[in-house]
């Protein structure tokens, strides 16, 4: 199974590199012609050698001399390019495999998001590629030089005696056991390594973006401890398998002592027939350096395997991700083209797991043009209605339409375009609070970004920012949080969608921003279909319809005074919140 998965990774690895082909067959030509000018070199010093006896024959030397000088430059150019077009065959390959993570995240559903630590996502887009990356770059350098030193030594060396040759080749099985036990050894230690470089990543992740709440509950401690105990499982576990694949060097490398022992052995004793005309010093000369060479591939393979271990278990990691199944296609759905406002909700069922329901038969019919509030404990499906609503999650029994369409059957690109979202959970991204407030309507004029700005009382605090519309933001400390939520509603008021979704869109607000916010809420949704999720009478009152949720069931709807007069749920809701 390990192996499979080894082999698995590395294949899928490869795929990347067939656009590349032009570059692997360039750095393959460039490698042979280095590799080989550097044998014929040694050649060539071998037959300068055999110049020097009693008296050295400078005549025969000089044009050998003179051709090692020429070739010298030459291997070196093409050894360059051999590294260059690596390089450039890695860091395509990496870009295309981040570039396919980061659009299959994309179309992964909330589901996989919600329930997998973000921290661990980005390791795995950030780091496991990064040591993919590593592990290509050496792995390719060393592949391309090593097969064609192997090959070419082999080829030399038969041609200087072939039993010196026989005797390499028998020793030489013992460096590919060595490797492949310690490979296996490696494999599993860089796989856990990742793993918990993952966790330690969603750890850390975890509490930058909550140090506030970790200092207002004195948790500093505990966090410490518990980040302690990550890192001392990612020492342990890095300990490992930095022993394992340190033994993979000293190991490779006394198996080529043998290699060149063997050489030097049964050189010599052929180059004692050197008279008859057998093996000459050059030869044996010759023979050694090729030992070195032969062997060297063998001890620099062996030197990157780290490298190559962790890349392998990191792109299992990676792909693992690539394979979390992703959204349905929408290919084959319709576009909502035009949106009259009109929701139905009919036996609806959902359940984020299987043994807890949460939403059961709920039935709903939404006329256009109405505001639904939604109100009801915490828990009761409020803001899962929300998600189905926007497709976020699907319905596991029942059907929801929009215009008299199903939205199964409905892309969610054009769905989604129908509704205009605040959440309670703001969120802004890095760059001016112009593009933020567009995100909706990218070509919107500055004059209509002013508009939605001012409609959302958020124009007076943009003016005061040292470059107003055009100062850069971030989702971290330059606004604060009800400031987040005045570009949020913002955003929405620029697009004006024919259906509205506000997720207690005003919680962050002082009360008297938030009467104002209210009359621009009120000018916004005349004339658009608007589901409300609040806690405030103020927010609750007006609404055309009020649904009363609890336990997943719609127990109650009707307008606020009709609620009152019921005496049931929604008027204990409301005596508590007046107590």
């Amino acid at each position: 199974m390990e192996n499979k998965g080894k082999k698995g990774a590395l294949l899928r690895v490869l795929r990347y590199i067939k656009g590349q082909i032009p570059a692997v067959i360039g750095a393959i030509i460039c490698a042979a012609g280095s590799v080989l000018l550097s044998l014929y070199t040694t050649v060539l010093v071998g037959r300068a050698i055999d110049c020097i006896g009693e008296t050295t024959d400078f005549e025969k030397m000089l044009p050998i001399l003179i051709t090692i000088a020429a070739i010298i430059p030459v291997a070196a150019v093409l050894q360059w390019l051999m590294y260059l077009l690596t390089n450039l065959i890695t860091h395509k390959t990496v870009k295309a495999l981040r570039s396919d993570i980061f659009r299959h995240l994309q179309d992964l559903p909330l589901s996989f998001i919600d329930a997998n630590s973000h921290g661990d996502i980005i390791s795995r887009v950030v780091n496991d590629v990064d040591a993919v990356s590593d592990g290509l770059l050496q792995g390719f350098q060393q592949l391309f030089t090593g097969v064609v030193t192997i090959i070419g030594t082999l080829v030399f060396m038969v041609s200087l005696n072939w039993k010196i040759t026989l005797v390499v080749v028998c020793i030489t099985p013992l460096s590919f056991a060595v490797a492949a036990v310690i490979s296996r050894l490696c494999f599993n230690k860089f796989k856990e390594q990742s793993a918990i470089k993952g966790e330690l990543t969603g750890y850390i992740d975890e509490h930058i973006g909550g140090q506030r709440l970790v200092k207002a509950f004195g948790f500093e401690s505990a966090a410490e401890e518990r980040f302690g105990e990550i890192n001392e499982r990612l020492n342990v576990c890095g300990k490992l398998a930095q022993f394992y694949s340190a033994l993979t060097n000293p190991c490779t490398r006394f198996v080529n002592s043998l290699v060149y022992a063997g050489v030097g052995i049964f050189g010599a004793l052929n180059a004692v027939k050197a008279v008859s005309g057998g093996f000459t010093v050059g030869d044996l000369s010759c023979f050694l350096q090729y030992a070195n060479q032969y062997t060297k591939p063998f001890n620099e393979i062996s030197g990157v395997v780290t490298e190559l271990q962790n890349a392998l278990a990191s792109a299992a990691r990676i792909f693992a991700l690539l394979d979390e199944p992703a959204e349905s296609p929408d290919s084959d759905k319709k576009t909502l083209e035009s949106c009259d406002g009109n929701v139905q909700l009919d036996n609806v069922d959902f359940c984020y797991t299987p043994s807890k329901p949460l939403i059961e038969d709920l039935r709903l019919n939404v006329k256009s043009g109405q505001h639904i509030a939604i109100v009801g404990p915490t828990g009761c499906g409020k803001t899962t209605l929300i998600n189905l609503l926007m497709r976020f999650y699907d319905v596991v029994d029942g059907e929801i339409r929009v215009s008299g369409e199903p939205i199964k059957e409905l892309t969610r690109s054009s769905l989604r375009r129908s509704f205009g979202i605040v959440l309670q959970e703001t969120w802004v991204f890095k760059g001016t609070v112009r593009e933020n407030i567009s995100y909706g309507k990218p070509d919107a004029s500055l004059d209509e970004i002013i508009a939605a700005a001012k409609a959302a009382h958020a124009h007076g605090f943009i003016k005061r920012l040292p470059q107003g519309y055009d100062t850069v933001i971030t989702n971290d400390a330059e606004l604060s949080q009800g400031q987040r939520q005045l570009l949020s509603i913002a955003r929405v008021m620029l697009a004006l969608p024919p259906m509205l979704i506000l997720d207690e869109a005003t919680s962050s607000i002082d009360t008297r921003t938030e009467m104002k916010i209210q009359n621009a809420f009120d000018k916004m949704m005349q004339g658009r279909t608007s589901f409300v999720v609040a806690h405030r009478l103020s927010t609750i009152r007006e609404a055309d319809c009020i649904l009363v949720m609890k336990s997943g069931h719609i127990v109650e709807q009707g307008t606020h005074f009709e609620l009152l007069e019921k005496g049931g749920f929604y008027a204990e809701l409301i005596r508590s919140r007046n107590n």
